[in-house]
């Protein structure tokens, strides 16, 4: 589809996921050059807008309301106005608002246009020690329905798999996948990237499963798990949990692969 010319621009713009001092110089230009700021939150985002001397008129843009304020956004584009889209932490559209609008301003023909910058995943993965060169981003699993579905998925994934996860279901999320993958696959736990407790626990599923039995996760959470390593010792007891699930037992998984942290 042919963009056109005579109206104005929508701004995908990355905020800090934690450490405000991420911000880029383009971001801060952007923000304060548009006619308006669609912010998740606008308290959240006015505590950064004051630190960068920004002062570009705001609204609220969030899941609650984005199926209403889609078609007005893209008419006042329609208009002449350039927009810009930021939600409290991170990139539009990754685990939060920003793919309606970004959807909806193409099919009108108006240009979107997405600034490189934050995000947590990226981080995550490049210092889980686990391999970078294929990965899945799975973003929050389902809380309730489907979610063991998701996480057994995940536990087949031939490549490295990221999520996202609320620390008080952390210890919970790592049982299930030692249930599907076993206690000896590789996982790395980030918490708090970019803040000042920064941290990142690597070690097989039955070590993180001790440590934060022991230590109690606190933070915002992503969670990288290694791709399936097809390993003898890890199908025979994927099988073997399989038949007896069906029976209404469990298997306790092999464990003798050491970590390789």
């Amino acid at each position: 589809m042919q963009m056109k010319t005579d109206c104005g621009k929508l701004f995908l713009v990355p905020t800090p996921v934690g450490n405000l001092d991420d911000m880029t110089f383009r971001a801060v230009k952007v923000l304060s050059d548009v006619d308006v700021i669609y912010a998740e939150d606008t308290r959240t985002s006015s505590v950064l807008l004051k630190k960068y001397g920004i002062s570009t008129h705001m609204e609220s843009y969030h899941k609650f309301n984005e199926h209403k304020r889609t078609e007005s956004i893209c008419q006042r584009i329609l208009e002449g106005q350039n927009a810009a889209l930021v939600t409290d932490a991170g990139s539009p559209g990754i685990s939060d608002p920003g793919f309606l609008v970004t959807r909806a301003c193409i099919e009108k023909g108006i240009e979107v246009e997405a600034l490189p910058g934050a995000t947590a995943f990226v981080p995550a993965l490049t210092m889980s020690g686990l391999p970078s060169d294929r990965f899945i981003f799975e973003g929050f699993l389902p809380q309730k329905k489907g979610r063991q579905t998701k996480i057994k998925m995940v536990a087949q994934n031939t490549a490295t798999t990221i999520v996202y996860e609320s620390p008080y279901r952390l210890l919970k999320l790592l049982e299930s996948l030692k249930e599907f993958a076993g206690g000896s696959r590789l996982a790395a736990v980030c918490r708090e990237i970019s803040k000042i407790h920064n941290e990142c626990r690597r070690g097989t599923l039955d070590e993180l499963i001790e440590w934060f039995t022991e230590n109690e996760p606190k933070g915002e959470i992503v969670v990288v798990i290694e791709g399936k390593d097809n390993g003898k010792d890890e199908d025979e007891d994927f099988e073997r949990n399989e038949i007896l699930e069906k029976r209404g037992g469990k298997l306790q998984h092999k464990t003798d692969r050491k970590s390789r942290r």
